[in-house]
This record gives C-alpha cells, structure tokens and sequence, in this order.
C-alpha cells in the first residue's frame, strides 16, 4: 500500500470506486457490444463467417498478449501513464472500426481496441491495494466485480438497440464516445498511486525475472485459475444466448432479458455480500462459501437437465445463483493473488488477466459453439469450468493451508 495513499485521493471514496469499475469493465464491454451486430456487419462488408470470427479473434488475441505487459509498464512508468495511452489507444481504434469500409479494416482496429482495452482491468486492480487496506480493498473490489460482471450481461442489449436504431456503425462510435469520456475523466481525476520508491526498473532481466517469478510459483497459478475460470461457467451462457434462449427454450426476443436480469441480479447480490463480509470472516471461508454454491447449483442444473425437458422457469434461475457464487469468490482470490509478490502487484495484475482472457478466448471460440445447442451439454461444460476453478483452491487450499486463514483487517 502507497503511505501516502490517505492524501492522493480526498474526493468521496465511491468516486474513485466508480472510476476503477468504468475501467475494469471496458474490456469485457468493448467485447461483447458489437456480437448482435455481427450478421450485420457481416452483410454490409460482404464478410464471410470465418472472417467474421476473425474480428473477434483479433480482439482476444490482442486483450490476452498485451495484458502481459500492462501492468509490468504499470510497476515501472506508473499507473496513471499506462491508464490515459491505454484509454487514447482504445478511443482511435475504436474510431477506426467506425469508419472501416472492409472487413479486413475491422479486423485491424478490432486488433487495436483488444490491445489497448486491458490497460483498465488491470491497471485498476493493482490501484485498489496501492490504496487500500485489506478489509477496504476487499470492498472496493466487490464493487469493481459487480461492474465487471455486470459488463457481458448489459453490453449485448446496448449493442442490439444500437445496430437497430443506428446501423453497426453507431456501436463502435459509441465506444469512441465511451473511450473519450473515461480518458477525460481519469485525466482529470486518476492520481498516480504507485510511490516512486515502489517502482521497478523498466528493463528486460528484471521483466524476465518478475515474470519467472509469478508464472513457476504454484500458488500464483492455482489462484489464477480458482479466480478465471470460473466466471466461463456463467459467461458461456452469454455467449449462448441466441441459441440458448430463442431454441432451446423458445423465448421470444424481448423476453431474453431474463437471463441478464437474473446474471447481474446474482452478481449485484454476490458483490455486496463480498463487501459486507469484509474483515469479518477469514478470506478462505468465503471461498469456500462462494465454490459451495456453485457447485451446488451446477450439480442440479446438470440435473435437471438430464431429467426433464429444459423449461425457462427453472432453466435461468441457476444461472443466476451461480453468478452470486461467483462474485462472492472472485474479488477476495483477486486480492490474494495481489498480496502474493507486493512489490508486483502489476505484473500480478497482469498474469492474471491474461490467464482469464485465454480462457475466455477459448470458451468463445471453441468451447460455446460446440455445445450451444444442448442444455445438457451447457450445464456439464459450466460445471466443468467451475470445477477447474474448485479443484485449483482444493489443491492451494491442501499445500498452503495458510493462505487466506485470517480475516483481513481494515
């Protein structure tokens, strides 16, 4: 934590919660705004399917690779630098994509956007603990989750309203517009929090060594999947909508409103029970609290699934009890994982997005399509997920019993 961090900000300490949640939650924004559009676009630049998968591929790959490198640049030059040329960057290739004319140039600035847009996932978590005492991080961090989970839900019904009323142009010159106002706002706002005597030299032997250091440590890795993972259990449901909603179980268009209602309805609930538990119960009870309700869940789904045809009235709501597991553990095994090397919160940061960005890549591209169009098989792939996330803290939990054993203070 930054000593002088009491003095850096003097605004309401919500404002700043807000801004971090902004940030945090342009990526998985950015990612799925312009998905009800793709049939569109696909028409009005004459793009095959495959190259259309390519402009979400491009976006993937790009969040993924650089995240690598955000939050190490952000331990050497600073965070508030790397948040304002990430949020500049993000603004022109979005404005790129609203004025591509081929699909070719969509995917270039596609490319761009995926670059840039994971400077605010990462950047915003290592400025919570710069910040923040344990017990208040966990809060901040809470409310960080719920943004960032609420992000896949809403961004498919902005991006829907928008290519209806508007044409495909008008998504990506409103994430122009949303890139420009979160550059403005963290220009005028965001105060580097990082102390000059906390920085780490920008040089490649000590980048090489940081990143030996978090990818062979087992604890790293194992809290890196507990916390990444797991949310695919919920996000291939997202990914899945048309298919999942519309075929399987035969709602209308306006009525696939449920499934985001009840997603964000159990992230909203799981965030602010995480905040609430904060310094009053030990990080690896709520853990286990949050891995015992969805696997709970996940179990009967799968269930229910198997047993009788699949009905919307108990089809959605697991979904949404799940998404209060989630968001019960992820912000306490984020925070663990930023306490494991202090003095890379950054480069921690980092790894960790790029570990959940892979496993979100994979999930869209090749896990969603091949079970989209069976509740069963929806059900067993997100238990699955779920369980690579459960059997992660099992095996963290059995070598470092340590971990987590005490409550954080505030």
């Amino acid at each position: 934590m930054n000593p002088d961090a009491p003095t850096l900000w003097l605004r309401p300490q919500w404002m700043l919660a807000a801004l971090l949640a902004l940030l945090s939650m342009l990526g998985p924004f950015s990612i799925d705004t312009y998905i009800p559009a793709f049939a569109g676009i696909a028409t009005a630049l004459q793009a095959t399917p495959l190259e259309m998968q390519q402009t979400l591929s491009a976006y993937l790959f790009g969040f993924a690779v650089m995240n690598l490198l955000h939050g190490a640049l952000a331990d050497a030059v600073g965070r508030r630098p790397v948040v304002l040329w990430g949020m500049a960057v993000f603004t022109l290739g979005s404005l790129g994509c609203a004025l591509s004319q081929t699909v070719e140039q969509l995917i270039a600035f596609r490319a761009v956007q995926g670059l840039s847009a994971g400077a605010g996932v990462v950047v915003s978590r290592a400025i919570i603990r710069d910040m923040f005492p344990p017990a208040q991080a966990q809060r901040i961090m809470s409310q960080v989750t719920l943004y960032f989970g609420i992000a896949p839900a809403i961004a498919p019904i902005v991006g829907g309203w928008l290519f209806v009323h508007a044409g495909w142009h008008s998504v990506f010159w409103f994430l122009t517009v949303v890139g420009t106002l979160l550059w403005l706002a963290n220009f005028r706002l965001l105060p580097e929090t990082l102390h000059p005597a906390q920085r780490q030299p920008l040089r490649v032997s000590n980048l090489m060594r940081g990143y030996w250091q978090l990818g062979s440590s087992p604890r790293f890795l194992l809290l890196a999947l507990a916390s990444g993972v797991p949310f695919n259990g919920m996000f291939l449901y997202i990914l899945a909508a048309p298919a999942f909603l519309g075929d399987l179980l035969r709602l209308q268009p306006i009525q696939f409103f449920w499934l985001f209602l009840l997603t964000v309805g159990g992230i909203m609930a799981g965030a602010w029970t995480s905040g609430r538990l904060a310094g009053r119960i030990p990080p690896k009870r709520q853990i286990r609290h949050g891995f015992l309700v969805m696997l709970g869940v996940s179990v009967l789904n799968l269930a229910a699934n198997l047993l009788f045809p699949a009905q919307a009235w108990w089809a959605l709501p697991p979904i949404g009890i799940y998404a209060f597991g989630w968001a019960l553990v992820v912000p306490v095994v984020t925070l663990l994982v930023l306490d494991l090397y202090p003095e890379r919160r950054g480069m921690a940061s980092s790894l960790q997005a790029f570990m959940g960005a892979v496993a979100n890549g994979v999930v869209a591209g090749l896990v969603a399509p091949l079970v989209m169009h069976s509740t069963v098989l929806l059900a067993l792939a997100s238990l699955l997920m779920m369980g690579v996330g459960l059997a992660a803290w099992w095996l963290l939990h059995r070598r470092w019993p340590e971990i987590g054993r005490r409550a954080a203070v505030a």
